[in-house]
């Protein structure tokens, strides 16, 4: 409850799978929500999970997704409403002091990783792409510095080492949703304890283009498994050049070294049966699905040989 005994109302920014399912704790709470801010799909966009428009409309919300959310009029309109509390449940742009400033009560915020690791952008992908073995989602309070507030609470996920990021993403928003659920009770009563964030322990990471998921030449076979695994569909995908031409590998599985894989350096090898990833310290990697950049049809292992007739080919070194 709010102070005057009124339900407690909230201004909600949010997006993506844990956007819907976090703001869907609020509203099974109880809480007034007079305003959803989020943002129209971009164009060009993989759009893979659900939409936080689509929740609002159902339940009668007013929902706006402006290009600038600092807009003065919506700022206003947002003041009008007295909100207790502001909430930011993977809103994809930085909230500034007016916003901060406006709740009663505070503005919290949903991270995807266990602050202070990982803070910033993407931080389920880098996470994989790091080979941790665990991530989470952690509520913290908001202020001007990214991910940079005390925390409230954070609720761990395990990472096993064959989990695509959309797979581990799929954890973190149970996790968020267990991490929203189990403390909005004592957000709205006034008992939930916080502690600051030692950020010593963790760092910012920014944001990730599609042309960063170039296997690097030098990298390990577990190093080329993590980066797989961290950009696997719907995820812009990790690949390798080959002649000039782009080759994406979506998954990978490790397997023991090949000793009668030919050349060096980061290439790939078809024995007829099985396409493999060869990485620059002999490493294996078997390739379970593959495409050429403009083909729509799935590369395999005679795919690969009616391409390359010598069976194995050298990525490109730069």
């Amino acid at each position: 409850m709010s102070v005057d005994n009124r339900p407690a109302r909230a201004i909600v920014f949010a997006y993506h799978d844990v956007g819907v399912r976090c703001l869907r704790v609020l509203l099974d709470a109880g809480v007034e929500v007079p305003l959803v801010v989020t943002h129209a799909d971009a164009a060009g966009e993989t759009i893979w999970f659900r939409s936080v428009a689509a929740l609002a409309a159902e339940h009668g919300l007013r929902c706006v997704h402006p290009a600038d959310p600092h807009d003065p009029a919506l700022l206003a309109a947002a003041q009008a409403a007295e909100p207790d509390f502001l909430f930011s449940f993977y809103y994809r742009q930085m909230l500034k002091r007016d916003w901060l400033q406006l709740p009663r009560r505070g503005a919290y915020n949903m991270h995807g990783s266990l602050l202070p690791h990982y803070r910033g952008r993407a931080p389920v992908n880098w996470a994989v792409i790091h080979g941790e073995r665990e991530t989470g989602a952690t509520l913290h309070r908001m202020n001007e510095k990214p991910d940079n507030g005390a925390i409230v609470d954070q609720f761990a996920v395990p990472i096993l080492s064959d989990d695509t990021a959309h797979e581990v993403f799929g954890k973190v928003t149970v996790a968020a949703e267990i991490v929203l659920a189990r403390s909005l009770p004592g957000l709205l009563d006034g008992s939930a304890l916080e502690w600051t964030q030692d950020l010593s322990q963790g760092r910012y990471f920014g944001g990730r283009r599609p042309e960063d998921g170039r296997i690097p030449p030098d990298a390990n076979a577990r190093q080329i498994h993590d980066l797989v695994r961290a950009l696997a569909p719907p995820y812009p995908c990790a690949f390798l050049h080959i002649g000039g031409k782009r080759f994406f590998i979506e998954r990978t599985l490790p397997a023991p070294p090949r000793a009668d894989a030919p050349g060096s350096g980061l290439r790939l090898l078809s024995d007829g049966f099985t396409l493999w990833l060869i990485a620059a310290d002999g490493g294996a990697l078997r390739v379970l699905a593959a495409r050429r950049d403009g083909d729509s049809i799935a590369l395999n292992a005679r795919g690969f040989i009616a391409l390359f007739p010598s069976r194995w080919i050298a990525a490109d070194a730069d």
